[in-house]
């Protein structure tokens, strides 16, 4: 974004990561949740048909509820 849109809000202040497949994006949004003290909300899969998230066994309600809000706002577009 600071090089396409340098006059942009958000230049230079990345809050979307993309990994090249599943395992390596749940390791880089754990580690950017546990240890970074951020807010993670995914997996997000990407470049399919339809919507489609991935949740671990160790999600709690809230983050089921984050990721169903996601899939079906994508589900509407």
């Amino acid at each position: 974004a600071k090089q396409k849109a340098p006059e942009s809000e958000v230049a230079g202040h990345a809050n979307v990561f993309v990994f090249p497949e599943l395992q390596s994006g749940n390791i880089g949004y754990k580690i950017a949740q546990r240890l970074g003290g951020f807010e993670a909300i995914g997996p997000v899969l990407q470049g399919l048909n339809k919507p489609v998230s991935d949740l671990s066994r160790g999600s709690v309600e809230e983050d089921v509820y984050k990721v169903a809000i996601i899939t079906a706002a994508q589900a509407l577009m």
